[in-house]
């Protein structure tokens, strides 16, 4: 089905991604992966702010005592909100960068990470811990995609987009275990990209050249097609007052024909609803 979307920023990113809801400023955050580029918007005011990075950037997550976790083409950095940029844990390889993550809901970011060649297995997930402590989850991933964790915290979600999956594991409130497939993605309908988890349980997911956002219930049902005009969707989370708007990011990068509306935000009103999401503890 289509839906009434909005053009939330008309903007020209390479590599839209990252949609995330910061209810400490009520700001949406969302970035431009390989135009390192970090984005703000106000939908109560229209406000805007753009920061540059010095690196690819993959994602950008609000932190407990204000200002952003980074999960940068070199490792994991901590933005201050005066500006001061450290790193929280440095770990450059030669050809990899990072890509999606997300905050579990004992602080801890899980970051992803995928070689600019996307050759298999070259990415990782990690687990880091707000005083910079890092476990390797998942090895040998090809493109680490999204992550998200069920309402009651029981239950992650995660993608690596070439598997064609969106698969589920138990979550003990540290580690993962008991993987398995939650739902596939046929040919032709694109790869599974960004996602997000709703109040009721179920999943969002972005479809990178599907041009569409997907729900599943907790079973693996599909309920929802939210279709939309540009092919490369990437990421989607939920905002605004009471998490009802879904906002959606897309991509230039790649694409053969002019799109006018490729590398803007979009925003579904009225999707569903959402879930807060916990801030980086560090």
């Amino acid at each position: 089905m289509s839906a009434g979307y909005e053009v939330a920023v008309r903007a020209e990113a390479e590599l839209g991604e990252g949609p995330t809801w910061d209810p400490a400023t009520g700001r949406l955050i969302w970035l431009d992966i390989l135009g390192m580029r970090v984005h703000t918007y106000d939908p109560a005011t229209g406000r805007r702010t753009v920061r540059t990075t010095e690196q690819h950037v993959g994602a950008a997550k609000p932190r407990e005592g204000g200002g952003l976790v980074l999960n940068l083409r070199d490792g994991v950095g901590l933005l201050d909100p005066d500006g001061t940029f450290r790193w929280l844990h440095h770990e450059p390889v030669a050809g990899r960068r990072a890509n999606d993550a997300a905050v579990a809901p004992d602080g801890s970011l899980w970051a992803g990470t995928m070689r600019y060649d996307e050759a298999a297995g070259g990415g990782t997930l990690s687990r880091l811990t707000g005083d910079g402590a890092v476990e390797t989850v998942l090895p040998d991933v090809t493109v680490s995609n999204g992550t998200a964790w069920s309402p009651d915290g029981r239950l992650m979600y995660y993608a690596d987009s070439p598997t064609r999956r969106v698969d589920v594991f138990d979550y003990d409130g540290e580690r993962v275990h008991g993987r398995r497939p939650l739902a596939g993605i046929e040919e032709g309908a694109g790869f599974p990209d960004g996602l997000t988890v709703d109040a009721d349980g179920c999943v969002w997911v972005a479809l990178w050249d599907g041009g569409a956002v997907r729900r599943y219930t907790p079973r693996g049902a599909l309920d929802r097609v939210i279709s939309l005009p540009t092919p490369r969707t990437t990421a989607c989370a939920f905002g605004g007052a009471g998490l009802t708007d879904l906002y959606v990011t897309t991509a230039r990068t790649g694409l053969s024909a002019p799109d006018p509306l490729a590398g803007s935000l979009l925003v579904v009103p009225g999707a569903g609803r959402g879930v807060a999401q916990p801030a980086f503890a560090g």
